[in-house]
Parts: structure tokens; sequence; C-alpha cells
């Protein structure tokens, strides 16, 4: 293969790398194939690799190779056929259980070489395997298993019987899982490196003399603290509820009965400790929901998420143990599987949207003590439970301290139609942030009868208001300025034709912003009322709404300074044809009128119209889950536009007392009231403008946060 398909091929992987981190669809695979006839079969077959490899994790639809047979008639001649149809047999059995002669069915002409194959690879499987002389239901504490000295017995889950163990070679303390399932395939979470997922370091084959079975032997990571299923326990068992506490409590059990120590010093334990209830859950959801998505972007994704796959640190600290055997597994976690899994057979889900809704049910039992629809051993029961939706008991025993955030996320988790819930676990995380910061989560979701939430239906006279008002004090001072100063130097021809001028071009002009402006804020208007009404929009169409709302105080200001300059340059042009000359001193003085009321003009509307968007409108759309670093930096930038302005604001009355020492003293004495007025009411109005500047920046800084949020308390 030349340098040029090796490159095709490296396309072609780092392409399907980018598509799962979103960056761009799907890689076609008949885009990299070469037309060049002597390297066209060796190339393709890689590529067919690559692509079945990614499609059956999950990371696009999958395909068999009967199909890219169909696709590619030369794949029919390539000497590796039989390997890729084996490969298609490897990976399509570590998504559930498929019956070998089911899988041959499927390739009748390659049954016998596929057969052969494979006995070839158990067979290697049953050289190199660890053996041992009984099942695991039989092997008991105190004994050794190849580098491992067996000393507690864990517990026996679906995947397997586990043991604390000591591994000599490294002198650490770890879980040994010891199963009968999977002894020839590879396991994917080794691959995994995360914070909140289980740390497993190898796994080793096994044969089982005793009944000629294989089975693995994985070794990984010990937690001392216990799993949600102690949280639940410890929730239910206390008469009250006294925050993250109760969380520690249960931690602190686990590590007793397990003869552990516990942590002392703990910035983690001192975070979890100040947190409500309701925080903390959101706490937990929050780290889950990181790794369920980290998890489904290598290629590995949970079925159905129980208690017991929630195990604790020391600390506190969760982390998801158990991605294996989820076919089996399904089958034993009834109360919490999706309505779509319910549904069907089929373990192999499209995205991340059933085990978000799986997360759900397991947080939403996490704040109550109980999960929100009734126990039932019936699958269609459950199913039709699911598709009513959450009953309205369940709701009632959500905590009185309950966050209108939380409850809005996790109620979108559970939601019947698959589309109208959380995308993935990176959103679903980005979104349980709001609940950790009380200023973000007010903002997005303010009380149900609080003034902000009666004033996001008023948007648009409030808008035109805050932009309005300003525009017309600064004309009234304007207008009266030159009407004291610069009309009497006119001679009346030249006055009424400067009056007439002025109403030309202030009508068109301002009346032409007017429409610019309206047209600007299209999304502003629309958007907005159509996500209360129960409304859904195209991801693009709220990123355009949440960019144009950031933006429209800067637009705004734009088209109003437009304007103003426009006004300001017809004075020699509205009374030309008459006999007045305009003298500099006349014309310094109506351009010193105009950049104050300019100033004016643009200062007061670009922060009240941001402080009203910002507390009022812009939240709104960070509800439906489209929150990305993008909006962060605009925020950032805007929050530093508003500290240029603020200044701006704060040199008004400066401005207004550098014009007066241009003037001369009988012009001074003409004009001294208004310019006291502007002075003292430039001083009140910066007082107010400065305190909206610092709540303003307070919000602005906790939506910031929540769209790039800061690296949590002990996570490395």
């Amino acid at each position: 293969m030349t340098v040029h398909w090796a490159d095709s091929v490296a396309r072609f992987t780092a392409d399907w790398r980018r598509s799962q981190h979103g960056d761009r669809s799907v890689p076609r695979l008949a885009d990299y194939v070469p037309d060049d006839g002597t390297a066209r079969l060796g190339v393709l077959t890689e590529l067919v690799r690559i692509d079945l490899r990614h499609r059956w994790d999950g990371a696009g639809p999958a395909k068999r190779i009967s199909e890219y047979r169909a696709e590619f008639p030369e794949v029919a001649q390539s000497p590796a056929l039989v390997e890729l149809v084996c490969e298609e047999f490897a990976t399509r059995r570590a998504q559930g259980p498929l019956p070998l002669e089911d899988f041959l069915a499927e390739y009748p002409e390659l049954a016998d070489s596929a057969r052969e194959r494979l006995a070839a690879e158990a067979e290697r499987i049953d050289t190199n395997a660890l053996a041992l002389d009984s099942l695991p239901a039989e092997i008991t504490p105190g004994r050794r298993i190849d580098d491992f000295d067996l000393l507690t017995d864990l517990g026996t889950g679906a995947s397997g019987r586990v043991f604390l163990a000591r591994q000599i070679s490294m002198q650490r303390l770890v879980a040994v899982r010891l199963s009968t399932t999977g002894g020839g395939e590879p396991q994917p979470v080794a691959r995994l490196d995360h914070p909140h997922i289980i740390r497993v370091f190898d796994h080793k084959s096994l044969r089982f003399d005793a009944e000629a079975v294989f089975g693995r032997l994985v070794y990984m990571q010990y937690l001392p603290g216990g799993t949600a299923k102690d949280v639940l326990e410890q929730l239910r068992g206390d008469h009250e509820t006294d925050g993250g506490a109760v969380l520690l409590r249960a931690v602190d059990r686990a590590m007793e009965t397990r003869g552990e120590i516990r942590t002392s010093d703990s910035l983690v334990r001192e975070e979890i400790s100040a947190l409500s209830w309701p925080e903390t859950v959101a706490w937990l959801g929050r780290r889950l929901a990181d790794a369920l998505d980290y998890a489904d972007r290598h290629g590995v994704r949970y079925g159905v998420i129980t208690p017991g796959d929630v195990l604790f640190t020391a600390e506190g600290e969760p982390k998801f143990g158990d991605f294996s055997d989820i076919g089996e597994k399904r089958e034993n976690a009834l109360p919490y599987r999706s309505p779509e899994d319910l549904a069907t057979a089929d373990t192999a889900a499209a995205d991340q949207r059933g085990v978000i809704y799986s997360l759900g049910i397991l947080l939403w039992e996490l704040l109550t003590g109980a999960t929100p629809f009734a126990e039932t051993t019936d699958t269609r029961a459950a199913l039709r439970q699911r598709r009513d939706g959450v009953p309205a008991d369940a709701l009632s025993r959500l905590p009185a301290d309950c966050p209108p955030a939380l409850r809005r996320i996790l109620l979108t988790c559970l939601e019947p139609d698959p589309q109208r819930r959380w995308s993935n676990g990176e959103v679903l995380a980005k979104q349980l942030d709001l609940c950790l910061d009380a200023r973000a989560r007010d903002l997005v979701d303010p009380p149900e009868h609080g003034l902000r939430l009666r004033l996001r239906r008023w948007r648009i006279p409030l808008i035109t208001l805050a932009i309005l008002i300003p525009n017309m004090l600064a004309s009234i001072y304007n207008i009266d300025y030159t009407r004291l100063l610069v009309v009497p130097q006119l001679t009346d021809e030249a006055a009424r034709k400067l009056d007439f001028g002025a109403a030309i071009v202030n009508t068109v002009g301002f009346g032409l912003g007017a429409v610019v402006l309206v047209y600007m804020s299209r999304h502003l208007i629309f958007v907005p009322h159509g996500l209360r009404r129960g409304g859904r929009f195209s991801a693009e169409t709220l990123r355009r709404a949440r960019t144009d709302t950031i933006l429209f105080g800067d637009r705004a200001i734009l088209v109003i300074f437009t304007m103003w300059m426009l006004s300001g340059t017809s004075f020699p042009i509205v009374i030309r044809g008459t006999s007045d000359a305009i003298t500099a001193y006349d014309y310094t003085q109506f351009v010193v009128s105009h950049a104050i009321c300019g100033a004016i003009a643009l200062v007061y509307p670009f922060f009240l119209v941001n402080f009203y968007v910002v507390r009022c409108i812009y939240p709104m759309f960070l509800s439906q889950g489209e929150i990305d670093e993008e909006d962060a930096v605009r925020l950032r930038k805007l929050r530093r536009r508003c500290g240029i302005w603020l200044l701006v604001a704060a040199s008004i009355p400066l401005i207004t007392v550098a014009g007066a020492t241009l003037l001369t003293q009988a012009d001074l004495e003409t004009i001294i009231v208004e310019l006291r007025i502007l002075a003292i009411g430039s001083v009140i109005a910066f007082s107010g403008i400065y305190l909206l500047f610092r709540a303003m920046e307070n919000d602005l800084r906790a939506l910031e946060g929540v769209q790039v949020p800061a690296t949590p308390v002990g996570t490395v």
C-alpha cells in the first residue's frame, strides 16, 4: 500500500473520531476508496474493518459484511473475507447473546471456513487460559488464584462473582470478578480512563476444567464506599434529610462494614456536606452523566443503570462499575428500563437517550426515596406506566427544597418520547450544573409566580421602552439645546428649513432604524414565544436565537449611532441654499450637543436592553439543553464590553462640563439650567447603571460557569 492510500485510511479513521465528538457527520466509506485497481481491494478491506468496528460500537447505524459486499462486489474477492465475517461475529456478540450457528446461517457459503477459524481462535484461548478446578460459585475467600489472594466475598451479580483481593505483584487491593461469560471477547471497559468510571486494570481468560466452560477474570479498582443501594437504604432510614450528610453517612457505614477507616481532611467531603439533598443528587448526576457520555464516545454503552451499578469512593465520589453483560442485566432491571427498551427485545440502543431515561429514574429515586413508577413485574404494565408519564403522586414526593431546575431536568430525562429527552450525557451534565449554582438555576428556572417569569411575556414593549426612553430624553435635550443656542443665530428661512429637514431626517432615519431593529430581533421575539407554548426548535435555530439575543444590545446601539450620526451631519445640508453661513462655533456647539445626546442614546439602552435579555430571555434557551463553549465566549465578551460602556456612562458628566467650557459667557448663561439638569441627571443615572452593571456581571459569570464549568473538586 502506498503512502497515498495509507493516508486515505488515516483520514477515514480520523473522521470517524471527529464524528463521535459531534464535529461532523458519520463518514461515507465510498468517499475514501481509491480508484486505482492495484491498491483498491487492500484499502477497501481495511476501510470496511474500521467502519464495521465503529458502527457496531454504537457510533453509527450498524452494517453487516453482506451489506458491504452488496455495496462493493469486490469485497467477495478479498483474501480477508472470512476474517471480516469472524470479526463481525465477535463485534456483534460483544453487544449481546448471539448463537454461532444463527450467525453462520447468514453466510452459508462461508460457514465452514468461519467455523474453522473461530474454532482455532477458541483453541488458542484454551491454550492460554488460566485453568481453575471449580466454578465461581464454589470458590471461597482465602484462596489464591494466579496473582491474587481472595480476601472477602463482595457479592454476586448478573456479571459474575466479585471478591476483594490483594494483587501480590503490585501489593494493592483490587476487586476481582470471576465470570463464566465472554471468555474470548475483549473487555471494552478496560479502554476507559475517566474519573467517574471504575478503573479496570486488566483481564485474563479462564477455563473451568470441572465443567469444560470458559470465562474471564477481571481485576479492577476497589471502592470501599458501597453502592447507591446503600445510599437509598440510608435515605429511607433517616427521619430527616440533612443534605449531603446522608451520602457521607452511607459511605462511612459501608466502609465500617468492610473494616475501612473513614477519610479525614477531604475537600470533596467538605463540598458534599455543604450541599442540600437535591443539590447532592444533582452533584452525583452531573458526574455520572459525564461518565456515560465519555463511555459512549469510546464505544461502550450502558443498557440499564441500577443502584448496584454506582459505586462510591471513600470520599463520596461516584463511579460506574459494571459495563458488561448488558443483555443479561436488562432482564433483571425492570424498574429502570426505558419505554423503548421495554417495547423491544433488541438490546442495541440507537443513541444515549435510553440510558438517559434509566439514569433519570435512578436520580429520581435518590431524590425522593422511590422510583417514579409503581412496582410491577409485568413488562407491559411497566411500559404503559412510562408512556403515561410521571404520575402526580410521584411529583408530590419531590422535596420541598427541590429547585424547579432539577424538577424540569429530571422530567425531561423521563419523557416518554426519546426525541424530547436530553440528547446525550454531556447535555445532561451541563443542565445539572445549573442546579449547583443558585444564581444560574434561578435565572434559567425562575420561581413559578416570580416577576422575571411574567416579564418574559413583555419583551417587545420592555425592549422598545428601553431603547425609546433614553433616545427621547436625549432628543428633548438636543432640541432644547438647538432652540436656545443655534436657532437664534439663523434667519427665519434657515430655521424653517432646519426644522423641516430635521423632521424628515429623524422620521425617515429612525423609522428605518426601527425596521432594522425588528428584523434583528426576530429570533428574540418568536423563539421565546414558541418555547412558552411548548414548541420545539432545531439546534441551529436555538443557536441563532442565543447569538442574536447576546448581540442584540450591540446591534441596537450600532443602529442608534448610525441614526444620530445621520442627524448630526444633516445641519449644514438642510439649510443649504439659505443666506446663512455656518460658523465653526455654531457647528461645534451642534456637534457637542449631538455627542452628549448620542452618548446618552447609546449607553443607557445598551445596559437596559442587555440587563433585561440576560436576566429574562437568554436563560430560556439554556433550558433546551443547547449549551456550548461558543456561548460562553460571547458572554465573556459581553461582560468586557459592559465594562467599557460603563466608562462611557461615567464620562457623560465630564463631557457635559467639557462642552460647557467651549461656550461663550452669554451662551453659558442661556443654557446653564439645562446643563445643570443634564450633569446632575447623568450622575444619578450613572449610579443606576452601575447597579445594573454589577447585577449583570454576576448573572453573566453564573451563566458562563454553567457553559464551561470548572473542574469539580477531586476530579483528575
